[in-house]
């Protein structure tokens, strides 16, 4: 497919630092205030901010035909459900206006906002939060962890995209703090349970997804018409209590271990973006039943990163991973979430669940790279890691590369505060 918005060869008016995760050929969207003014929508570039609300006021999305109210929404959602043409007509027509010699740039100073100057804001509302457990690699780690004398992977594990409903209210956006769950645990040694601040807290790494269409309750979305449904991708930190999650996950799975705080990044990157950085997913071994049977470049390559940052000390990158290492991928997990007639809405969030390469310097969580704590993290101070502690700022990026052009999302982080 030919993305007018995606040619390498386009040049802005805008200047955009070297290796910026923001050039135009990215253009995500994102939800911005500048002091006390209400939210409205805006699209990154370089180290500014495109207000479409001031862009459409001054007659410049004329032609879209497109209700302006879109762009002084709170959240994407309005936008968004305007459907895949306009989204797409929307992008091109902002890199149209962003590129060397366009009129706008006579109205840049109406038109434009430095980032430090900007408060952003949860880019959808979230009706709904499904969680995927999508790589073999990370479900591989955990059943070797957990069931060391049994099948690493579960008999299902290969014939559908395993997942659980999660609680959407608790998904926050990048920059807020999140306090250390409390709950229920139970240690080896012990008959009974305990209650108290979780000591195993950790992250997972994932990337999102987010719906930008309705559908009715009854229809299923085929595995080779999933995309058109897809509006754009983020960077998703979902934080785990292991210990809690450990004692109460049988028989109904992640409750209170996993519905205290999941965070995103701020920008969400349209699917026409990631374009160029498709490639083919893995083999998949027994053949999948043919409602999720799908060929073509499914995979994208996405670089990962993830950080622990100490309140006072120097930081440490404890995994480098891809996105690309998804066993299951998009359309597949969307083909299967709505298979039985589950409808959807927009601004539905799907995570891949954590993502994991096959050494341990890709791994996505503590619990792996640590293996449960046997082999810590030594940190640049001296001190060491075996699960993240309070005042630790988690930080993951993402971002992708090809012929010179990269394409980001910038980057998802929370600090951990003590338990209250």
């Amino acid at each position: 497919m030919k993305i007018a918005a995606n040619n390498p060869e386009l040049k802005s008016w805008v200047e955009v630092p070297p290796q910026s995760d923001f050039p135009i050929q990215n253009l995500p969207f994102g939800i911005f205030s500048v002091s006390q003014n209400n939210p409205s929508v805006g699209v990154r570039i370089g180290d500014m901010v495109l207000d479409l609300a001031k862009v459409s006021s001054l007659g410049y999305f004329d032609d879209l035909n497109i209700d302006a109210s879109v762009f002084s929404q709170s959240t994407l959602n309005p936008f968004i459900a305007t459907g895949q043409k306009f989204w797409r007509s929307t992008r091109n027509k902002v890199s149209e206006l962003l590129q060397t010699g366009s009129s706008l740039e006579k109205d840049a100073d109406k038109v434009l906002v430095a980032i430090a100057e900007i408060t952003m804001h949860m880019p959808v509302q979230v009706g709904d939060y499904t969680d995927f457990y999508s790589s073999i690699e990370h479900a591989t780690n955990l059943g070797k962890l957990f069931r060391p004398n049994g099948d690493a992977l579960l008999p299902n594990w290969r014939h559908i995209p395993v997942g659980y409903h999660g609680r959407a209210s608790s998904i926050v956006v990048s920059g807020t703090d999140i306090h250390r769950p409390k709950g229920q645990v139970k240690a080896d040694d012990k008959e009974t349970p305990s209650f108290g601040a979780s000591r195993l807290l950790d992250f997972e790494l994932e990337v999102a997804f987010i719906t930008g269409t309705k559908t009715n309750l009854g229809e299923s979305i085929p595995v080779e018409e999933a995309e058109n449904h897809i509006f754009g991708l983020t960077l998703f930190n979902d934080l785990s209590a292991r210990d809690i999650q450990k004692w109460e996950y049988v028989p109904l799975g992640p409750f209170l271990g996993k519905n205290f705080g999941s965070v995103i990044s701020a920008w969400v990157v349209t699917l026409d973006a990631l374009e160029p950085y498709r490639l083919a997913s893995p083999e998949q071994n027994p053949q999948v039943l043919p409602y999720l049977q799908i060929g073509g470049e499914r995979n994208i390559d996405i670089n990962l990163e993830v950080i622990i940052q100490p309140e006072n000390g120097v930081g440490k990158t404890i995994s480098n991973s891809n996105f690309k290492y998804m066993y299951w991928n998009m359309a597949q997990q969307l083909a299967h979430q709505t298979v039985n007639g589950c409808n959807i809405n927009v601004g539905d969030m799907y995570a891949s669940g954590t993502i994991s390469g096959k050494t341990p310097g890709s791994y996505g969580s503590m619990l792996e790279i640590t293996w449960r704590g046997t082999k810590p993290v030594q940190m640049p101070d001296g001190t060491e890691r075996k699960f993240i502690q309070d005042d630790d700022t988690l930080i993951m990026k993402g971002y992708c590369e090809k012929n010179g052009i990269r394409i980001g999302f910038g980057e998802v982080s929370t600090k951990i505060l003590p338990s209250i």
